[in-house]
């Protein structure tokens, strides 16, 4: 909203009392014309800031600690790296992981079904000195390329409130104590 004969009076409160202070029309344009060609200025000229800049400092081993980062991009090339047998063994650990949670079900593919790829992804977890902890690979599949309508339906995830298992935990036990009774 803009306004060009707006005028402000704030040395007196509203209402204090009920003296209105009328401006001539000449007051008005006087005071209008200073405004646009302190506009002008202002726009001629950007403001700058004149706090103090400080350097950030992430610490002396910041550039050598995280970018120093040589993790696999394919399985190949896990498996060509003098770390071979460390990823080898994370590797058959998601894999027996894999297994023992069912997560994936061997099965027939239909006809008319494309099967979807997949992708491992290393990751080297690092100690607060920065040596090696361990060596982690992940198994994921290429979501991407599914289809709505033809390889899925729906998209929902079951999710509960902690309060709903809170009550739940405390109904329990009047329940349990019925049945004994």
């Amino acid at each position: 909203m803009e306004s060009r004969n707006a005028s402000f009076f704030e040395h007196i409160f509203p209402y204090k009392d009920k003296q209105t202070t009328k401006r001539t029309r000449e007051e008005r344009d006087a005071t209008t014309s200073v405004n646009e060609m302190e506009v002008e200025q202002v726009k001629d000229e950007p403001r700058r800031s004149k706090r103090a800049r400080k350097k950030k400092s992430y610490g002396e081993d910041f550039t050598m600690v995280f970018l120093v980062e040589n993790e696999p991009r394919s399985y190949p090339e896990a498996m060509s790296t003098p770390e071979a047998p460390y990823w080898k063994d994370a590797v058959n650990s998601e894999m027996n992981s894999i297994m023992q949670n069912h997560t994936y079900e061997l099965t027939d593919l239909p006809q008319r079904f494309k099967a979807l790829g997949c992708k491992w992804i290393f990751k080297t977890k690092l100690k607060a000195d920065g040596s090696i902890d361990k060596c982690k690979a992940r198994l994921v599949v290429q979501g991407f390329r599914q289809k709505e309508g033809l390889d899925f339906f729906d998209t929902y995830s079951l999710v509960t409130r902690i309060t709903s298992i809170r009550i739940l935990i405390g109904v329990a036990p009047c329940e349990v104590w019925k049945s004994i009774k």
